[in-house]
């Protein structure tokens, strides 16, 4: 298989695209030494350690992500071994405005039809990072801008879909359980739909700390696929901070 990521490519991508976090981090801990060396009220050691919990939190997150987005099997696609390679599948990837796995999902099912949905909502998806990737990467040729309520799929057509680290960014509620129905509505009786997400658990919040908060917990995804007529077929952890789920229509023999 073609190598299509460069080495330390995931760690890279986090600091060019959320470098005004670090900026905002250097200039509390050149606040915090400029505060230490002149405060007469606050004591020395408290901003000092303050300080170290700025650096060891900037640290332990972009050593956990160069884990993660570099080092582990998660763009490797080996846990996905278990799915037909040589069937002509109706495939569907569908990412929230930052693709980095449909050239990959191609390289590995070559023989399937594939089809790359993005969901990309600048009036919902304000966030700075996603605006500055989609500036540097561009799209997987044949991309179709979609609406997570109303996806051009036909009933019962598709074999198998994927949300790689892209579904928790629909935030809504309700429209987030539309968005499985539909897939749910898409979905062949024997098809499956993959799941790969941080959870809002313990191992995030030690990795990003109040970032956490921007994933979603185990328990609203089992609501989430349970309310859309979804059940969860395997569940297993490609690292200790990424779960993948792979669901099926309820109810469905495997």
């Amino acid at each position: 298989m073609e190598q299509v990521r460069k080495p330390f490519q995931g760690t890279w991508n986090i600091i060019r695209f959320n470098w005004h976090f670090y900026v905002i981090a250097i200039i509390i801990l050149i606040g915090l030494q400029i505060l230490k060396s002149q405060s007469e009220i606050v004591a020395p050691h408290y901003l000092q350690t303050i300080s170290l919990l700025v650096i060891s939190s900037i640290v332990i997150s972009l050593f956990v992500s160069s884990y993660i987005y570099d080092f582990s099997d998660l763009y490797k696609l080996n846990w996905l071994n278990t799915l037909d390679q040589d069937k002509s599948l109706n495939i569907i990837n569908i990412h929230a405005g930052f693709d980095e796995t449909s050239l990959l999902l191609k390289q590995k099912f070559q023989q399937a039809n594939l089809t790359v949905f993005d969901f990309y909502d600048p009036l919902k998806h304000t966030e700075i990072s996603i605006k500055r990737a989609r500036k540097v990467y561009s799209p997987y040729e044949g991309t179709q801008t979609v609406m997570t309520t109303d996806l051009p799929l036909a009933e019962k057509s598709i074999d198998q879909v994927f949300t790689l680290l892209s579904a928790h960014e629909i935030r809504n509620k309700k429209e987030r359980v539309r968005f499985f129905r539909e897939l749910y509505r898409a979905l062949k009786p024997d098809g499956k739909i993959t799941v790969t997400e941080h959870l809002q658990d313990t191992a995030n919040f030690l990795a990003y700390n109040i970032g956490f908060l921007h994933f979603h917990s185990r328990k609203t995804w089992l609501d989430t696929f349970r309310a859309a007529g979804l059940e969860v077929v395997e569940e297993f952890k490609i690292t200790p901070f990424i779960t993948t789920f792979i669901l099926q229509k309820y109810g469905t023999t495997t």
